[in-house]
């Protein structure tokens, strides 16, 4: 159309110079429409990330010239060299948290197209793209502390939550640093989005939409091994108890790894809670016994959903040949709330993403089959001895593990590549199931986040304000 439009204005103006110089005139006009036309695609279209955290997402080299140099070197970059890279004499003295900071205005209130790629079928903010300008934001935070010469990756997203939900479409200000470091390779990085203040203001607490924390770990571009990097000096009160609140993650994510159900068992109550299940197992398949499985009831084997994609370069990190940390944030959101709402049959309300961890990185060209199930409702089914609960309670929170993995187009090489647990609360009294030891595995797992989400949340039920909210 805009071609269209173009030529028929330089038609329309060669009728009005004269003949003689009408031939040269046409041609030249023609040709600098033309041109101009040609020329209309946008800068760095991505899938989706906003603009202004796209360059520093994807790098400087667009992917094709990538490309073509490592097959000119014969060399696949997204394995390690062997090499250091690292210079031996990097600057690691100690940084303020101040020299990270980096804030971002999402103009969705001033900007139509851009919130077109924001909404949903439901006229709401999509939050899985959000939750991809998070990680997108925390990469850019962290080579603003680390600098260009380490490679860095997001380990874990500690927790995502919702603080004061939007009741109104408005321009979003997103804002983080880095707020725990003490020299070794990880970071802590917090990120908030609010809405946007005036100039000059600073945001005020009711006005925070979203809080949370990403894990970053810089690694030598060659060996692809941890490095070391700055640690943070926290100055003010404010900075001190961001540092406190980062050390006391780091503890519950050591705690968290010596009680894993991977290395140890249950504990004795945990185990009379598997044990009561297992009992009740074998009253619903009793003929003789008249205690039937619950009709809200669902095996957790029934609640799967399951999906796979081709990883495409336009989903690439900075570096080329990986996928950033954030379309998987955003593609495991959107499953696990498909599984929630094919579950509960009603429309689900986003609490939290809990301690989640990126376990293996997912190359560009490789196969992503992501699998989400619920493994987790509360109220429960059962309740532990010594435990009460409310039976007849419309609302449960559901919790969605996704599990992901990746192979190679061959099929040759599968590896784990990350676990998400989502908490949504939904408007049904419902409950879930397990009956294998794998499921009571992961039902005990999620039974262990369910009570941190309880503890960090409190009583507050989220479908008190569902009405009112526009984000999804």
């Amino acid at each position: 159309m805009a071609s269209y439009r173009a030529i028929s204005t330089s038609k329309r103006l060669c009728h009005s110079v004269p003949s003689a110089t009408r031939n040269f005139s046409c041609k030249s006009i023609t040709a600098r429409n033309t041109t101009r036309s040609l020329h209309a695609t946008a800068k760095r279209f991505t899938d989706g990330v906003f603009r202004e955290l796209t360059a520093a997402r994807t790098g400087r080299t667009p992917w094709i010239e990538a490309f073509r140099r490592q097959q000119a070197d014969k060399q696949d970059l997204s394995k390690p060299s062997g090499i250091p890279q690292v210079p031996p004499n990097r600057d690691l003295k100690p940084k303020k948290m101040s020299d990270s900071y980096h804030s971002v205005i999402l103009p969705l209130a001033q900007d139509p197209w851009l919130l077109d790629t924001y909404l949903n079928s439901s006229g709401q903010i999509r939050l899985g793209t959000l939750f991809m300008d998070l990680d997108a934001l925390s990469g850019v935070v962290a080579y603003k502390h680390t600098g260009d010469a380490v490679t860095t990756v997001t380990a874990a997203c500690d927790r995502i939550k919702i603080n004061s939900p939007l009741t109104e479409i408005c321009d979003l200000e997103l804002s983080g640093q880095v707020t725990y470091a003490t020299g070794r390779s990880s970071m802590e990085i917090s990120l908030q989005v609010a809405k946007a203040p005036k100039n000059g203001e600073k945001v005020p607490k009711e006005d925070v939409f979203i809080e949370c924390t990403f894990t970053m770990v810089s690694l030598d571009p060659g060996t692809k091994k941890p490095v070391p990097i700055n640690s943070v000096v926290a100055e003010t009160t404010e900075e001190k108890e961001l540092f406190s609140l980062g050390e006391q993650h780091s503890n519950q994510r050591k705690q968290r790894s010596k009680t894993s159900l991977i290395k140890y068992t249950p504990n004795d109550l945990e185990s009379d809670l598997i044990h009561a299940y297992w009992q009740h197992q074998i009253q619903f398949h009793d003929p003789n016994d008249p205690n039937r499985k619950p009709k809200n009831a669902h095996f957790m084997d029934s609640t799967e959903l399951r999906t796979a994609m081709i990883m495409q370069p336009q989903y690439r990190n900075r570096h080329n040949f990986m996928i950033f940390g954030g379309f998987l944030l955003k593609q495991t959101f959107e499953l696990a709330f498909s599984c929630a709402a094919a579950f509960s049959h009603a429309r689900p309300v986003f609490v939290s993403l809990d301690p989640s961890t990126f376990q293996n990185p997912v190359p560009v060209g490789s196969i992503l089959y992501l699998t989400a199930r619920v493994v987790y409702t509360d109220p429960p089914l059962i309740a532990a001895p010594g435990e009460s609960y409310d039976a007849e309670s419309p609302y449960t929170r559901v919790q969605i593990r996704v599990d992901s993995k990746v192979r190679n187009v061959e099929h040759g090489e599968t590896k784990p590549t990350g676990q998400f647990n989502y908490t949504f609360t939904v408007n049904k009294n419902i409950r879930v199931m397990p009956r294998t030891y794998g499921e009571f595995m992961m039902y005990i797992d999620a039974r262990r986040r369910a009570e941190e989400v309880s503890a960090s949340l409190g009583d507050a039920e989220a479908p008190a304000i569902t009405g009112e909210s526009v984000t999804e």
